[in-house]
């Protein structure tokens, strides 16, 4: 500790917003450079090699082989993908002296296709798996949580290449394994979830989320023990109404009633119902006009903008990550003052159906419907006049919609996709995430081989992704108390602490020749030897740290013949005998790597 390159803190820095990252910083493990941009120290480029490690050994495990390439990549093949367009402003460009346009990686799919391309041209050739461990930059909007949410930050990501769909699937199976085993190995709890594609395409997918408070990511859980991203999740089909018995639709006037509370209130003061019951936000159907941001395509030159109206129960809200989620890669946002006076036809407070969709002129807005709107179902909602709202007017009776759409947020009691009870839902950190890319970067890119028949056929592909140095934050986050960090001993920069105390020399004496015993069995240590830190702060250091085992030689223990032995978390303290000491440390060092 008298050498190494090491300043604990002992407060926690001011703009560090989750544990790991107060913690990590005090503890002396990161620095930060800039938002979102972080410094490795010695102990914590300890821990993200051992957690490298890991990853490397249970990738290879399946037959994986690992690369390496450049973060700095040219333009051409991202947009061949149209992902040059698509990543908008989450990716970082830059010009070289010659003009020439390139951009710092947020993934390297093209990369990676581009290689397979180089090299193989044969059905023989494959399957292959190839994956690197390499720095990704993402230009994020407002970085936060430390290294869980960076601008620059450690990604391994594998491909897999087969020459048809049932062995991308296997090697699927297989990847989705070997993350299994790794999380598990690293002590992390995990859940995986179904979710949605993205920008990245293909078919299924599913996320490894870390269970914690401070995730951004919320998912759901089903009675059965599935889950899905809320993104991801699809509402059950709702049964059609029998609509024989309801009354023509007719409007009516509703003076200042331009919000649902105003149109309930008016309502039930003016418009009792016949059933007997009040007027409720869910009786109204509420439309919103939303903006969808699309980039360039082969219609249009350069990235345009669509005006769409999604029509939602009264008593829920729009939730736009779920909506954009279908409208990938385009971007969402609500539509503008500017937007509305460019269409008349939508006349605020009392925007309805029958402006927009099928029913309306040649020209219309598209209009799409929210899957908990049932056909059959009648509606009190806009007339698009001023004051004027429909009542009794039927989905699919006196309107249609364009399509329907996942466009409102999931709340408890919500039925489960898989219909085997009401949903629950948590909150929780990516750490993974595997796809089946299926075709879309073998067909954009070119990437075919000759089957057994010598025919040419596009390349099956699957993606996978862990972010190191999120997990490493996660494992933080996870793994500390009120005193410091708790690593788990596989991972933690070493697997004992070891203090001397006090001033008497035999103290120093007696904790160097432990030290030599520990390494000499192949235990890393880190050694406290400060001369004038007083106990209290060396304690404090050793906790902070948080290597799992931490041994004391003081001036009563070594007076006694004995070292002070305990867990980080402070239990299971006991004094051992100081000939023994070393390999009675090396035993509990060893079921702790068992979790024991």
């Amino acid at each position: 500790m008298s050498t190494m390159f090491l300043r604990t803190l002992r407060e926690d820095p001011a703009d560090a917003d989750v544990d790991s990252a107060k913690l990590l910083q005090r503890a002396g493990y990161i620095r930060k450079a800039a938002p979102g941009i972080w410094t490795w120290l010695p102990l914590g480029l300890s821990v993200l090699n051992k957690i490298e490690a890991i990853i490397r050994e249970e990738i290879d495990g399946i037959g994986a082989q690992e690369v390496h390439f450049p973060a700095l990549l040219p333009r051409e093949p991202y947009e061949a993908t149209h992902r040059w367009e698509e990543y908008g402003d989450n990716i970082f460009r830059l010009k070289d002296r010659h003009e020439a346009d390139y951009l710092l990686a947020p993934t390297h799919e093209e990369m990676f296709t581009l290689l397979v391309k180089d090299m193989y041209s044969s059905y023989k050739d494959l399957p292959v798996t190839l994956y690197q461990i390499q720095t990704k930059y993402r230009d994020e909007f407002r970085p936060r949580a430390g290294l869980i949410r960076g601008r620059e930050f450690i990604m391994k990501d594998a491909y897999s290449f087969t020459v048809d769909e049932e062995g991308m699937r296997q090697a699927y199976m297989d990847e989705r394994g070997a993350y299994e085993r790794i999380f598990q190995r690293l002590d992390l709890k995990y859940v995986p979830v179904f979710a949605m594609s993205g920008p990245m395409g293909g078919s299924a997918s599913e996320e490894f989320l870390a269970p914690m408070a401070i995730g951004e990511d919320t998912f759901a859980l089903a009675p059965s023990g599935k889950a899905w991203n809320v993104e991801a999740l699809h509402t059950p089909a709702v049964e059609d109404i029998d609509f024989s018995a309801t009354p023509a639709a007719t409007k009516r006037a509703t003076p200042d009633a331009a919000t649902i509370e105003a149109m309930v209130e008016y309502a039930n003061a003016n418009e009792p119902r016949t059933d007997g019951r009040d007027w409720e936000a869910a009786d109204i159907l509420k439309n919103v006009v939303v903006a969808v941001k699309h980039a360039e395509d082969d219609e249009h030159d350069e990235p345009w903008r669509e005006l769409i109206v999604v029509g939602i129960p009264g008593d829920r809200t729009v939730d736009m990550k779920r909506l954009e989620a279908q409208f990938a890669p385009a971007e969402l946002e609500e539509a503008t003052e500017d937007d509305l006076k460019a269409h008349p036809e939508l006349v605020r407070g009392y925007i309805g159906p029958m402006g927009v969709g099928p029913q309306a002129d040649e020209g219309h807005l598209r209009y799409f419907i929210d899957a908990h709107v049932a056909k059959g179902s009648a509606w009190f909602t806009g007339a698009d006049e001023q004051d004027v709202d429909y009542y009794d007017l039927v989905y699919g009776r006196d309107f249609e919609a364009d399509g329907t759409v996942e466009a409102v947020e999931v709340r408890d009691g919500d039925m489960s996709p898989d219909g085997s009870g009401p949903l629950s839902f948590e909150r929780g950190v990516e750490i993974g995430q595997v796809f089946q890319l299926g075709l879309k970067y073998s067909e954009a890119l070119g990437l075919k081989v000759l089957d057994q028949n010598g025919k040419t056929v596009p390349v099956w592909m699957g993606c996978y992704g862990i972010g190191v140095s999120r997990v490493l934050a996660c494992i933080a986050e996870t793994h500390h108390d009120e005193r410091g960090l708790a690593w788990p001993a596989n991972i933690a920069p070493a697997q004992v602490h070891v203090v001397a105390t006090g001033k008497d020399e035999a103290a120093f004496e007696a904790a160097e020749r432990l030290v030599g015993e520990l390494e000499a069995l192949g235990l890393e240590v880190i050694y406290d030897d400060r001369k004038k830190v007083s106990p209290g702060v060396k304690f404090k250091d050793a906790e902070l740290l948080g290597v799992p085992v931490i041994a004391v030689a003081g001036r009563d223990t070594v007076n006694n013949g004995t070292i002070e032995v305990r867990d980080r978390n402070g239990e299971n303290k006991e004094a051992i005998g100081q000939d023994g000491a070393a390999q009675a440390i090396a035993d509990r060092v060893t079921r702790l790597m068992r979790g024991e």
